[in-house]
């Protein structure tokens, strides 16, 4: 393998490869780059076993195409040292070692055959294709992830589900406390699926994914997804089972309404939220006529705090309690400028939609579970 590639450019391929690469991997030459140079190309791959991601760049310069590995760690701590250069990669006969010459000098770096490491995983013939916009799909996953559980004991429940219909796709996450549904009405598909996709997967997607408006292509089937856009592909292992009804769980007529500039209510909710009790980080919203107080108090430090704000309230007036850390996630991560809290009583759901004028194409959902009221 010979050939001479800008410093710059394969750091920025290596940095964004090296996602995937777990601290501790099951096998020692996981912790490796794999490098395939053909047809004017080098193809950079790096994988934990479950999720592998292959980063393609073109290389005007190649005296000898070749295959191997190379130290994941050690080559991008070696590429950060240097400014913007054309660097040369040279292999000797038994490809043992890889040298890498510049203007001033070089290094010898170990590397390895490719023979063990392992092949990214085929899909079905069974498998479902579909196209989504990048920009729409890092929304999505924007929108979402941080909604995701940490279990155990329910695995589904660690991932984003795509919800994929003949009208609509709608991205679900949950940890049973708060419920985030993501719908854009222009992803479709001939016929009804879904999938759950990797906390893992899903944020390495969402730090690589573009902002432009290039197209991914998603295949599926029932183990295994690919995602193919721009120079990426990433292979993923699928979570196995059964997502929740999540549609069950979101509550209908809700009769009491509050309408709020978001920012506001974030804001407000945050400095309250200084004075709540560590443990249960409870808020609790007094709702009346075109009124919301929000108070929080710790008993065991003698502190407390309350604020009020103007809004638009119609209903019967209430009290009701929520994990203020959880509220402000959610607050935090809508894009709306005014919000509508929807409420039934003060012991089911709160739904939080958007107040005003919204793309027709995207709905956004959010859910969130009361706690019961402090004395």
């Amino acid at each position: 393998m010979k050939f001479v590639v800008s410093s710059t450019e394969l750091l920025a391929r290596l940095q964004s490869v090296s996602r995937v690469i777990s601290s501790k991997n099951s096998l020692p030459i996981l912790d490796n780059f794999l490098f395939v140079l053909k047809d004017g190309f080098l193809n950079i791959t790096a994988s934990d076993l479950e999720t592998t991601l292959k980063a393609k760049m073109a290389i005007e310069n190649i005296t000898e195409e070749g295959e191997i590995t190379i130290p994941a760690k050690l080559l991008t701590d070696s590429l950060r040292e240097f400014a913007d250069q054309p660097l040369e990669f040279k292999t000797n006969e038994s490809n043992s070692i890889i040298e890498i010459l510049w203007a001033t000098g070089n290094a010898k770096l170990p590397c390895t055959l490719s023979d063990d490491y392992p092949s990214i995983p085929d899909l079905s013939e069974e498998n479902t294709t579909i196209t989504i916009n990048s920009r729409t799909l890092l929304e999505g996953i924007n929108r979402t992830l941080y909604a995701t559980a940490e279990e155990e004991l329910r695995p589904v429940m660690n991932g984003i589900y795509f919800d994929i219909d003949t009208d609509s796709t709608t991205l679900v996450a949950s940890d049973a406390h708060k419920l985030v549904c993501y719908t854009r009405h222009d992803i479709k598909s001939e016929t009804k699926s879904a999938f759950i996709l990797p906390k893992k997967p899903s944020s390495v997607l969402k730090n690589i994914l573009g902002k432009g408006d290039e197209e991914v292509i998603v295949k599926f089937d029932k183990r295994n997804a690919y995602f193919e856009f721009e120079s990426f592909v990433l292979v993923c292992r699928l979570v196995e089972g059964n997502y929740p009804a999540y549609r069950s769980v979101i509550p209908k007529n809700n009769t009491n309404k509050l309408v709020i500039n978001r920012t506001d209510f974030l804001n407000s909710a945050r400095r309250v939220a200084v004075c709540s009790n560590q443990a249960s980080s409870q808020v609790r919203l007094k709702l009346s006529y075109n009124t919301l107080e929000l108070f929080a108090q710790d008993l065991d430090f003698s502190i407390s705090a309350n604020e009020k704000l103007i809004c638009q309230f119609e209903g019967d007036n209430m009290e009701i309690a929520f994990k203020s850390t959880f509220l402000i996630e959610i607050l935090g991560n809508l894009p709306y400028t005014d919000i509508s809290l929807e409420l039934s009583d003060p012991s089911r759901a709160a739904l939080i939609l958007a107040a005003g004028p919204v793309d027709p194409q995207e709905e956004i959902l959010a859910l969130l579970m009361p706690m019961m009221v402090n004395a």
